[in-house]
Formats: structure tokens, C-alpha cells, sequence
């Protein structure tokens, strides 16, 4: 079986049923799947009240955490994707409610806006000992205006990315894979993700 750590972005929120149904066809092949999901237009909102200085930092971290378990519901609407609070390895595509899941033990993530979704999906991933998929709306790393096909985490530490610093660190301490693909055209992620690890049409990190 080959299993994934996937993180859909907030910013595919128009695609993101699609593509969990998209990921089904290759459970039937023999895939499994945990999605992790973003935070959306919901961990916006966190952030702007954030800005303003409504709330602290712990506030917000377990704020954006809930806005993640509401976007995990719009992943699994009409889906057929199960709800799941513990994450395992398994065929088929569930979606991973991570407030309890977090709230038991949160080790590894701080609670700053360098720790977002991301991190968590890395978090989860490096747990399971498995490789994770960023789903998002570009091709992937940009370093001086060009795509790379291939960078450490330690080189992107302190760059601003797609991806955020915290699932840097971890990928980093526990030698996990991320690979970064484009979303935008469900069909197309599918091919690509077929194709890994052996090739990657994005930017694989390590």
C-alpha cells in the first residue's frame, strides 16, 4: 500500500471536494490517505482578529486548530471520506479532525503563526513515518522567482514560501518528504501523485 500525509489548502476550498473524490479512484488501487485539512476563510478570519490584538497566542493557535476541524466537515460532505479524531495508516481516504487528536499531545508545535496547518500535517506525518503531500494552488517552491524541483528544508528556513517554517523544522528533524503539487486541476493531481516518489511535477522537500 502506499500511504500519504495530505494537507489540502484553504486556497483550493473551490476544488477540495473534487479532489477527494479524485483520490478515491486511487484508493481503489490500492492507496490510503489521510487528509489534513487547511483552515480556509475560517483561520482568516482568526488571523484578522489576531492582527487586532483580540486575541493571545495560545487563543488563536487552538482557534485556527477549530477552523481546521470545519474545513475537515466540507472535505467530508458528500464525500464518502470518514471523519476520523486518530490518525493511522490505512487504505482508503479519511480526514483527520485534529483538535482532540492535538489537544492530547501537541509536542513539536508552537503555538505561533510560524505553526499552521502545515506544520500540523508535517506533525502528523513524521508520526506516522510517512511521506506528506502539500496540495495548494501554485506549482510549487520558488527560490529567486523559479520553480525548484527538489530542496532541503534547511535551505527554505527563513525564506518566505508556500511552505511555513514549523513543517520545515519538523520535516527537517525527523526526515520526512514533502511534496508540493498543484491542485487547481483535480484530474492533473492525480496524474501527478501517481508518479511519486519516483518523479515529482512540483518541488519535493527534505
Amino acid at each position: 500500500m502506499r500511504f500519504y500525509v495530505v494537507k489540502i489548502g484553504g486556497s483550493l476550498i473551490e476544488h477540495a471536494k473534487e479532489i477527494v473524490r479524485r483520490f478515491f479512484l486511487l484508493s481503489e488501487r490500492g492507496y490510503g490517505f489521510l487528509l489534513v485539512p487547511g483552515g480556509g476563510p475560517m483561520a482568516d478570519l482568526v488571523r484578522s482578529l489576531y492582527s487586532r490584538g483580540m486575541v493571545s497566542d495560545e487563543a488563536a493557535h487552538w482557534m485556527a486548530v477549530l477552523a481546521m476541524e470545519e474545513y475537515a466537515y466540507l472535505l467530508a460532505d458528500g464525500t464518502g471520506a470518514e471523519l476520523v479524531d486518530t490518525p493511522y495508516p490505512a487504505q482508503g481516504v479519511r480526514v483527520l479532525r485534529p483538535y482532540r487528536y492535538l489537544m492530547e499531545n501537541d509536542r513539536g508545535l508552537e503555538h505561533t503563526w510560524d505553526y499552521t496547518s502545515d506544520s500540523i500535517a508535517a506533525l502528523v506525518a513524521c508520526r506516522l513515518n510517512s511521506d506528506m503531500i502539500k496540495v495548494t494552488d501554485v506549482d510549487g517552491v520558488m527560490i529567486s522567482e523559479k520553480l525548484v524541483s527538489a530542496v532541503r528544508a534547511s535551505e527554505l528556513m527563513g525564506l518566505q514560501s508556500c511552505v511555513d517554517q514549523g513543517s520545515l523544522r519538523i520535516i527537517e528533524s525527523c526526515g520526512a518528504r514533502c511534496f508540493v503539487l498543484n491542485g487547481s486541476v483535480p484530474d492533473e493531481l492525480i496524474a501527478m501523485v501517481e508518479e511519486l516518489p519516483e518523479r515529482c511535477r512540483g518541488t519535493v522537500i527534505w
